[in-house]
Order: C-alpha cells, then sequence, then structure tokens
C-alpha cells in the first residue's frame, strides 16, 4: 500500500486500517469477575512479586518505573493469536492470525507515578501511523472500564484493592478508550513481569471487521521485559454480553505480541511526525480526559469509530502544516461523536483480586 507522508486521506487511511487489523489488536474494562463457568481464571503470579510492599501515598518502585519506561525505542514487532479452547459444542477455532510492523515507542509523560507511551507504526519507508498509546498510573484512583455498546464508565478503584499496583490503560490510534486493567509488578526471576486482574474490552479490530458471533473480550495481559525487548501476551476469552451480562463464552484465545530491538529501521519519519503532532495530540488526549472526568464516554459512532479517527487525524495533518488546529476544532469532532455515559451509583472496582 502506497500512502503520502504528509497527508493521509480518509480512504487511504481507512484501507490502511482495514488491512490492518492485527495490528490493532491492543484493546477500557470492568471487574475481575469470572465471565462463565468453564472459563477458568488462570492464576496470576504476581502474588509473588518482591517489590517493597508499599503504603497509600507511596512513591512507586524504581524497579517498577525502569520497567515500564524500557518498553520504550526501536523494535520489530510481531503479533500472534491463536484460538486454544473451543467451549461451544460444535465451534471451529478460526485460522490463527500472524502479522508484523516496525514500530517505536516514546515516552510523552513522565511524572513519577504516571507514565505515558505513544506507539507510532513506520509502514515502508516514510509513512508513519499514529498506533495505540499506553498509559501507566501507580495506585490510581480511578479507571475507564468497558460496558458495553460503545460505551465505557470512569469507575472508582478501591485503594486497599490497589495498594502497591499499576494501572495501565490502553487507547486507540485517535486515543478513544480501548481496555484498563491493574496489577503488580513481579521482580522475582530476573524478568520483571506485570499482570493484569481480568477485564472486558470491545472486540479487537482484526475481530469485529469480520465476524460477529461474540460481543467481547475478557482478558488478562502480561508484559514481560526481555533480554531482546519486551513481551506482551493476552490470555483471552470471546464471550456473548448482552446488556452487561454474560451468555456464553465461545473459545479461549492466546495473543503473544513480541517487541524485539533493532537496529535495521530508521525511524527519523517517525520521530519527525511526532515532533510536527506532540502539542496537537496532547491537546486531544486533555480533551479526551475532560469528557472522561465527566463520569465516562459513548461512542455515536459505528463500531470502527471512524468518524473520530478522520476527524482528528485531519487535524493532525493540518499540524503538520503548520495549521494550528484550534480548540474549537476538536470540540467539534467531540460534540458530534463523543456523548457523555448515563450516570450510575457509586461503585468500587474490584481490581487486583
Amino acid at each position: 500500500m502506497t500512502l503520502t507522508s504528509s497527508s493521509t486521506p480518509n480512504a487511504a487511511l481507512k484501507s490502511f486500517l482495514i488491512a490492518s487489523t492485527l495490528l490493532l489488536g491492543s484493546g477500557c474494562a470492568t471487574t475481575s469477575t469470572p465471565v462463565a463457568a468453564g472459563n477458568a481464571m488462570v492464576p496470576s503470579d504476581s502474588s509473588a512479586s518482591s517489590a517493597p510492599t508499599a503504603t497509600p501515598g507511596s512513591q512507586p518502585p524504581a524497579a517498577d518505573r525502569q520497567a515500564i519506561l524500557s518498553m520504550a525505542g526501536e523494535y520489530a514487532v510481531t503479533f500472534a493469536f491463536d484460538e486454544t479452547v473451543a467451549l461451544v459444542e460444535g465451534y471451529e477455532r478460526k485460522t490463527p492470525k500472524r502479522s508484523g510492523a516496525a514500530e517505536v515507542v516514546i515516552v510523552v509523560e513522565d511524572s513519577g507515578d504516571h507514565i505515558v507511551l505513544q506507539h507510532l507504526l513506520l509502514m515502508g519507508e516514510d509513512h508513519v501511523i499514529k498506533h495505540w498509546r499506553q498509559d501507566w498510573t501507580f495506585e490510581a484512583e480511578h479507571r475507564l472500564e468497558f460496558l458495553d455498546d460503545q460505551t465505557w464508565r470512569l469507575v472508582e478503584l478501591d485503594p486497599e484493592a490497589t495498594r502497591g499496583q499499576w494501572t495501565q490503560c490502553v487507547f486507540e490510534v485517535s486515543d478513544a478508550p480501548r481496555y484498563c486493567g491493574t496489577g503488580d509488578w513481579n521482580h522475582r526471576y530476573g524478568n520483571a513481569t506485570w499482570t493484569s486482574d481480568r477485564s472486558w474490552r470491545p472486540l479487537p479490530r482484526r475481530e469485529y471487521t469480520t465476524r460477529d458471533d461474540y460481543t467481547a473480550l475478557n482478558v488478562e495481559n502480561r508484559h514481560t521485559i526481555t533480554p531482546g525487548g519486551w513481551t506482551h501476551e493476552q490470555d483471552n476469552s470471546k464471550v456473548v454480553r448482552v446488556n452487561g451480562e454474560t451468555q456464553g463464552v465461545l473459545v479461549r484465545e492466546f495473543g503473544f505480541n513480541n517487541y524485539m530491538h533493532t537496529n535495521d529501521v530508521d525511524f527519523t519519519p517517525a520521530y519527525t511526525y511526532w515532533d510536527e503532532t506532540a502539542d496537537y495530540w496532547a491537546q486531544v488526549r486533555q480533551t479526551w480526559q475532560d469528557h472522561f472526568n465527566t463520569g465516562g464516554v459513548v461512542l455515536a459512532t459505528e463500531v470502527d469509530g471512524m468518524p473520530i479517527i478522520e476527524g482528528l487525524f485531519e487535524l493532525a495533518d493540518l499540524a503538520r502544516e503548520d495549521g494550528s488546529p484550534q480548540q474549537s476544532d476538536i470540540n467539534e469532532v467531540f460534540s458530534s461523536y463523543v456523548k457523555p455515559v448515563e450516570p450510575a451509583p457509586r461503585q468500587l472496582a474490584e481490581s487486583g483480586r
């Protein structure tokens, strides 16, 4: 696929997102409650962590911060997803999915207890796509949780359950929410590993473009720092979930994304793109956060989210051309497609159980 480096027309952007469905498999979520009988929970090894015991309001352990920050860098990435255990009679496991990419991860923010990492894809020699984003917050007070039907709610976390833990939230290419998870970093065995609680998320792009037989994923994530880079493992269950209630579980899936350091790729175009658009995307992140702070969001688009993606990426192109998008331009996209969530009674997420 040939795309220009200075401007991404809507049709080309949409074609890229469809063609790269596997790359966008990273997907804010709910509680650690099992989804259904037969969906055995995988024990977390985070209880074996040798990190110092934290007290409320304590500083994050230096080893935890080092592990998170070490995910920044230049990588050759492979993505693999394999359905494993069929849980419904007659279900046939789908063909395994494989893909790869050249990707750079940049530290966007680091305030000690809050770290933001932005992923940028390099397509060909010079075309850059702003990819997913991961935010890490130590002893987070709230997190976004996916309900269903394009709806995320900001939920209060129990400070006793999250003591010493990090909450990771992952966001789409447009900085729209995908999922959150909370857990400990384990440093006991020499390779730092973070394991999340189980949480809900919407279908990944690699799936909702091709199937409609399930409606949500229930997932446990694991990030491990390795000698050659880092890995992202996903223990996924594909669930039929209606109005917040689980109707059944189709199949389990194992996802394995391997980030290996590379010196064979010139990422200069990616760094240039970020230099030209970083201030703009900071405005976008803050605008999303202002909406989250009202209690949550509903995305009033088709499940692909293309109107939001197209609108915000067009403004990013304007920023690259020294057009200096105004906050009013960003607000126009949000007012059309991002709506407040209905109020709900106060609740505590059972994070880290």
